[in-house]
């Protein structure tokens, strides 16, 4: 089998070998970083979404499609791509605990039980929870358990803005891990992507991204910060800091609503997001706020498609947001759209691109 394949390939293929860091057709040396640092290709993996690494080091990859993957190092340094389960719907969320990998499949929560020990013969998944509701629109979900040990797990609005009267939708839950214990932590959130949890106070840090067809320049995307349980971040009646909605803003105010940390680009649509706690990348970079940006459509002209950078105070007030990684966008031209970063054990930045269809690694090299 050739070293390097197609992105249609690659997620047929029960595995799949490729050199680390070999470059493909992809031009990454196109990506622009700050100076000392380096991208690489690690796998190709069709319509990559969210990651989440083993307690073994493996990486896995939910996508956009129906199937779910495992990432390995081999022998030599060569990546080789399992797949691990097939015909989900929308399997794009990951999450590793206790041996076992979750998977998000719309409506429903699955388990693959030591996952690891079976890479090559991958267990049945087994239903945690169906209590999901299964829209489409926004039906796509990103998982993470949290230091509380809690399963999170987000409901984005099945619309572009509409106003939800009970906590069916724009909320994210959390259960347990056997799918017991239902309750909602945040409300007023449009569609949620990606989140973590701070790695000092444990606080659950989100982003979320704007309604459309407002322009071209509002509403901005946002990074949240949950202080409170059952905090409303203002959908669908106030966007960002201070933009009430045309339809639904009447009679309400901003002040009632807990405003972003930081209010990101608007339509750059902000996935995964992650606090750098490795130590591989200089002191400078540790605590802070990776994002990756998938990129505008409903805008004239495209922006995003990036990886971004919020820098935090040790009180996690915002101090500055700008690009990290960028080059993905060549003018009008997207050839990449990152979808999730993650601090891999090697301390190295792992983002998913489920537009070229790659896993890459960022790593600092001085």
């Amino acid at each position: 089998m050739p070293a390097l394949l197609p992105p249609l390939l690659a997620a047929l293929a029960a595995s799949v070998a490729l050199p680390a860091g070999a470059q493909s057709e992809l031009p990454l040396e196109r990506i622009r970083l700050p100076p000392g640092f380096a991208i690489e290709l690690v796998a190709r993996v069709d319509g990559a979404r969210a990651m989440a690494f083993g307690s073994g080091g493996t990486l896995f990859v939910g996508t956009r499609g129906g199937s779910v993957h495992a990432v390995t190092l081999e022998g030599g340094g060569a990546a080789r791509v399992r797949t691990i389960a097939r015909g989900l719907r929308d399997p794009s969320g990951v999450a590793f605990r206790d041996g076992a990998l979750y998977v998000s499949a719309v409506s429903r929560i699955l388990r693959l039980p030591d996952i690891e020990r079976r890479l090559d013969d991958p267990p049945a998944p087994v239903l945690v929870t169906d209590r999901y509701p299964g829209d489409a629109h926004h039906g796509r979900k990103f998982i993470a358990f949290g230091p509380d040990g809690k399963l999170y797990v987000p409901i984005g609005a099945p619309c572009n803005v509409c106003e939800q009267r009970d906590d069916a939708h724009s909320v994210i839950t959390r259960i347990n891990a056997d799918g017991s214990g239902y309750e909602v932590v945040a409300r007023g959130v449009r569609n949620t992507v990606g989140f973590d949890f701070h790695p000092v106070t444990g606080e659950l840090w989100f982003t979320d991204n704007g309604r459309d067809w407002l322009g071209d320049d509002e509403p901005p995307c946002e990074l949240n910060r949950l202080a409170k349980r059952g905090a409303h971040f203002g959908f669908p009646y106030c966007h960002g800091v201070a933009t009430l909605d045309p339809q639904h803003g009447a009679g309400r105010s901003c002040s009632e609503f807990v405003p972003p940390v930081q209010a990101l680009g608007a339509h750059v649509a902000p996935l995964g997001m992650r606090f750098y706690t490795g130590t591989q990348f200089p002191a400078a970079y540790r605590g802070q706020v990776f994002i990756a940006e998938h990129g505008s459509w409903n805008r004239s002209s495209k922006v995003g498609y990036r990886v971004s950078l919020v820098r935090i105070d040790a009180a996690g007030k915002a101090l500055s947001y700008e690009p990290f990684a960028h080059g993905w966008l060549e003018g009008e031209r997207a050839w990449g759209r990152p979808a999730d970063v993650a601090v891999g054990p090697d301390g190295a930045l792992y983002v998913s691109d489920d537009g070229a269809g790659a896993v890459y690694r960022i790593r600092y090299r001085g």
